[in-house]
């Protein structure tokens, strides 16, 4: 049966395309919250997801939210089928395999808004639990590269890098991309905004420009500047990768057939043609020890190869963070400070050695080295920031962290064993980043050094006290810099 309803806005909070109706009407037409309808006016047909409500909307009214907002005036209702989809993630779960027809049927229906929140729940919690096989990893990640935007150029040879990430800091692109661009190869880079973490590349690129454009923008900068450090969100690159994460986001789990999927459906959609990939390892990091990161990189490189990706796969040491400052306006002033021939020294030397592969497989005769000293990677990176409508001249001092701040010092002697990367994002977020750009922390001490009781360990910066306090309460209880003795024995036999 269909039903006839009055669209009215409104405004629940959720981007998906969900609608409210009244619970007598959902009653008559036989809908139960979460069950997909059919909405259909005189220029379009579209899929909506049901949530009833005995208050908000009265008979005869649907709620349009903001994932429906085009939607006025009067529409005819009936309830959709059931998505087929939905076989396809219960078999996951069953841990069968799934068919390449069964992949892209579901990632046509992400795509279309046809899984409401649990059914992508299911499936993340699918993949996570029974994993992906090669031939399914591969399906997976040519049906979501089909769907979206893609961006076309015209040279053979287009470089990218990427992360996997779970490292603090490590604000390796800003540095690697005008040392490319400045080498004389095409590098136009898409970067995401933080989910988790206290700043994402795009959050740091922010401090310094703009990172949203359209697709014709993007390709203007490129072929002015050589590269581009912009949000992949502003361009409908593999749309169905940023649906699935935000599926993954509240159970924390971060699959790696999808992981793998994700990444290179994004690089193909962006037009690369040579990437350098690294996956960081250990305490803390996403992929926790070296087997697992050697395993991941083999995984990588034969979907690349499938692809047509040429990809080479760096693993480097993830255990503690790279750089000092964690949270956009600190990892900016960082990559500044490297830029200009300074520290900090593990950010410079992973960022030369990264832009040297990426440059020897990419075919440019180049030194990294070379450009970085002699100020070239500077004047392209400021030229990429002027052609993204920043401030060209921008300098250190420019870029201010929060006005509040403490120092958390070390309780004892000794010398510094672990900073944990998972513990440091959690005092920079509670500090306000990346929400708040100026707020973060800033490391005074690395792995390794001596420190004496009372020396400072890091320093948290924040916008609003009220949100240093609820860093400083954290950073107290969770110490996620640690200091140990120098007399105590690294072995213990047991």
């Amino acid at each position: 049966m269909s039903m006839k309803f009055e669209v009215r806005r409104v405004d629940i909070g959720t981007e998906t395309p969900t609608v409210l109706l009244n619970r007598a009407d959902a009653d008559e037409l036989g809908a139960n919250p979460l069950d997909r309808i059919v909405i259909r006016s005189d220029d379009e047909t579209v899929t909506g997801i049901v949530e009833v409500t005995e208050k908000l909307v009265e008979r005869g009214v649907l709620g349009a939210t903001e994932g429906l907002a085009r939607l006025e005036g009067n529409v005819e209702v009936s309830l959709a089928p059931k998505s087929g989809s939905v076989s396809c993630i219960r078999n996951k779960l069953d841990d069968e395999e799934l068919e390449d027809e069964e992949i892209r049927r579901l990632v046509r229906d992400i795509d279309r808004n046809m899984l409401n929140d649990i059914e992508l729940g299911a499936y993340v919690s699918a993949i996570y639990a029974n994993g992906l096989s090669m031939s399914e990893t591969r399906s997976l990640t040519e049906h979501m590269t089909a769907v979206g935007d893609t961006l076309r150029w015209n040279d053979g040879v287009v470089a990218d890098k990427h992360s996997i990430g779970g490292v603090a800091g490590n604000r390796v692109t800003p540095v690697v991309v005008p040392l490319v661009a400045a080498a004389g190869a095409k590098i136009p880079k898409t970067s995401s905004r933080a989910i988790t973490s206290p700043a994402g590349t795009a959050d740091t690129l922010e401090v310094f420009c703009d990172v949203e454009f359209t697709k014709k923008r993007i390709k203007e900068i490129v072929e002015e500047t050589n590269g581009c450090m912009v949000w992949g969100g502003s361009v409908n690159l593999s749309p169905v990768d940023d649906r699935i994460i935000r599926a993954e986001n509240p159970l924390s789990i971060d699959p790696e057939g999808q992981v793998i999927a994700s990444v290179l459906s994004k690089k193909k959609s962006a037009g690369s043609t040579h990437l350098v990939l690294d996956i960081p390892y250990g305490e803390g990091a996403k992929v926790q020890d070296l087997s697992d990161a050697r395993e991941m990189a083999r995984d990588f490189k034969r979907v690349s190869d499938h692809l047509g990706i040429q990809t080479e796969c760096t693993i480097t040491r993830g255990s503690s963070p790279v750089g000092r400052g964690i949270g956009p306006v600190l990892e900016a002033r960082d990559v500044l400070s490297v830029l200009e021939g300074e520290g900090p020294e593990d950010l410079r030397v992973k960022s030369l050695r990264l832009a040297e592969i990426l440059l020897e497989i990419c075919g440019v005769e180049a030194s990294p080295e070379h450009l970085l000293d002699s100020g070239t990677a500077l004047e392209k990176f400021r030229e990429i920031i002027e052609a993204q409508n920043g401030d060209p001249n921008v300098t250190q001092e420019d870029l201010v962290p929060g006005n509040h701040s403490f120092d958390f010092e070390a309780d004892r002697s000794g010398y510094v064993t672990h900073i944990d990367n998972e513990l440091v994002s959690g005092v920079a977020r509670r500090a306000g980043a990346p929400h708040d750009k100026d707020a973060g922390i800033y490391l005074k001490a690395e792995v390794g050094d001596d420190v004496s009781h009372g020396d400072a360990l890091f320093t948290v910066h924040a916008d609003k006290r009220e949100k240093l306090e609820e860093a400083r309460e954290y950073a107290e209880t969770r110490r996620p810099v640690r200091v140990g003795d120098r007399g105590e024995s690294l072995v213990e036999r047991v």
